[in-house]
């Protein structure tokens, strides 16, 4: 996935970069066009073993109640012992647009009705969710000249350390660069047609029962629940280079068309704007993730996995986190091989998971830093660091990508070690380049590199500057496809400095967590005869059937009391 967004992407940029590296996080807007046309043929090409079949799945085949096959329209059956759905919105989708209502998944396709009911017989709980799209403009139709532009960022912070310094060569940005988006605002007159029209829109009038996103919604619930905001940001981003398609994004509606007519032209920029496809709503059927196992496989079926938006969360990086970890345990399954699993302090994808199947998703999931309780451990700039050992350990990371990260991680546990180890006298600094900087000098005994390096406003290169940066990572400066390894190592290298007292902090609060989180909860005690342990909770816990003891303290319902009676329990059982 790296790799196919370092390939396809029309713009790259860095958010966040005036905050800590912490909440940093990398973002592409992707080609839409290029970007499936360019998986389609990576797999073919490089996955000889992997036989791509098209048509619609309508049953998910069982024997002795786990999963033996899936059939198709067709007739046509395909025998497995694992089957993953991702069928996103499909799942007796209905689409909304005004007062009108019809069948689909998405614009264009119709429903999975029969998968749908398929799963509901092998006992699968459903929910109904609603999500939507923005219009889409034509892209001579907008008034471009006054509106101001945003730019991808240079150097371009591509997502796979596999990608050269420079690019893919056949990638989309080499061959017309990086495209600007342009921002716009709705304003007072917009709102008021929006406003005025909410007694023709399904959200207001009962048509739309399912529970929608909190954190994208639509414009019509914007104004509503914002009232005293006389404006809201817009971002025009182009869908592809291969055709002429403007994704008008924060303008998710599903007022009726001649509504959209209505209101668009009001925003500076759309005055005389075209529309290729009005925006809609979409309400469709998700499965409580409450019935899934850590590995994405569902409790009631073996062998049957969910990913995506039907486990009720809502975004492509929810989506394609989901599919990773569903894709890899069945793998993993088969092969009677251990499961890949994070805990909340190893991934972000740890942290989703474990969300929601503790906690369920009574509207559809987004994943935030601040859901995070180990944020400043999950660093975009420390995956490699976190992950790659696990995707070894599961088959996912070849000879090629080992041998490149134990290079890096070579490199950075040296530099690391000679900065702990590197002591300089007061003689030996440039005072005047340190004032200059703002960065405090006195250092009667001398001090270590790592140590002044940790100082406020003090740079690594500043001590390069100073002549006491690494000969060997200066060496490798001088090869041009080195020089990304060492801005990487040098990153590194300063993030561990900088945070290291909040870090050791943060480890210290995981370790205490994690006998929790390590503990495998007990199957086979019968909760009703735990001293103190309340109904409430004793109900909640065999209901539910968590895996850890940690997974069971974040159960809705459950208190620390509750877990601090089942360990004792615990306790006294074993030491009888």
């Amino acid at each position: 996935m790296g790799l196919a967004a370092d390939a396809c992407g029309i713009q790259f940029r860095m958010l966040n970069t005036a905050k800590g590296p912490a909440v940093r996080a990398p973002r592409s807007q992707e080609d839409k066009i290029a970007y499936p046309l360019w998986m389609r043929r990576h797999l073919t090409e490089h996955y000889p073993t992997l036989t791509v079949a098209e048509g619609e799945a309508v049953e998910i085949l069982t024997e002795n109640g786990s999963v033996c096959g899936v059939r198709l329209l067709s007739g046509e059956t395909l025998r497995c012992r694992a089957a993953i759905v991702t069928a996103g919105t499909f799942l007796d989708g209905v689409l909304h647009i005004g007062m009108e209502t019809r069948p689909g998944g998405r614009w264009g396709n119709p429903p999975s009705v029969q998968l749908a009911e398929n799963l509901r017989q092998l006992g699968l709980q459903t929910q109904l969710l609603k999500t939507g799209t923005p219009p889409r403009l034509y892209r001579e139709s907008i008034r471009w000249d006054d509106l101001p532009q945003q730019a991808g960022d240079d150097p371009i912070p591509y997502f796979s350390y596999s990608t050269p310094p420079n690019g893919p060569a056949d990638s989309v940005i080499a061959k017309c660069g990086q495209v600007s988006c342009a921002i716009t605002r709705t304003n007072p007159r917009t709102h008021e047609i929006i406003l005025g029209a909410l007694d023709r829109s399904p959200l207001y009038t009962g048509r739309i029962v399912g529970t929608g996103p909190r954190y994208c919604p639509s414009i019509e619930t914007k104004l509503v629940r914002f009232e005293d905001r006389d404006s809201h940001q817009i971002f025009l981003e182009p869908e592809s280079i291969h055709n002429n398609l403007i994704y008008i994004n924060g303008v998710s509606t599903s007022l009726p068309p001649d509504v959209q007519d209505e209101f668009l032209p009001t925003i500076e920029g759309l005055e005389k704007v075209k529309i290729a496809r009005y925006g809609y709503a979409i309400e469709y059927l998700a499965f409580s993730p409450t019935q899934m196992r850590p590995t994405l496989e569902t409790q009631a079926v073996p062998g049957l996995y969910l990913a995506g938006q039907v486990n009720g969360t809502t975004g492509y990086e929810e989506a394609g986190a989901l599919g990773l970890i569903a894709g890899a345990n069945a793998a993993l399954k088969i092969k009677n091989e251990a499961p890949l699993i994070f805990r909340r302090d190893e991934a972000y994808i740890g942290v989703m998971i474990d969300d929601l199947i503790t906690k369920g998703a009574p509207e559809p999931y987004r994943l935030f830093t601040s859901r995070a309780e180990y944020r400043l451990l999950l660093r975009q700039d420390n995956a490699d660091l976190r992950l790659t050992a696990s995707g070894r350990a599961a088959g996912l990371v070849d000879d090629t990508q080992w041998r490149a990260f134990e290079r890096y991680h070579d490199l950075l546990e040296s530099e690391s070690e000679r900065l702990d180890t590197t002591r300089v006298r007061p003689s030996e600094l440039d005072v005047a380049t340190l004032e200059e900087n703002g960065v405090a000098v006195s250092t009667d005994n001398g001090i270590s590199l790592d140590r002044l390096l940790a100082r406020t406003n003090m740079t690594y290169a500043l001590l390069e500057k100073m002549g006491l940066g690494s000969a060997t990572l200066e060496a490798l400066r001088q090869t041009p496809e080195d020089r990304t390894l060492v801005a990487r190592v040098v990153e590194q290298v300063e993030a561990r400095i900088k945070y290291a007292g909040y870090i050791d902090r943060q480890k210290a609060q995981v370790e205490r967590h994690l006998g929790l989180e390590t503990t495998p909860f007990p199957t086979d005690i019968p909760l009703s005869d735990v001293p103190s342990l309340r109904t409430e909770a004793a109900q909640i816990l065999a209901e539910r059937t968590p895996a850890t003891l940690g997974q069971a303290s974040r159960l809705p319902g459950v208190n620390p009391a509750d877990i601090t009676a089942l360990m004792i329990y615990m306790k006294t059982r074993e030491k009888k």
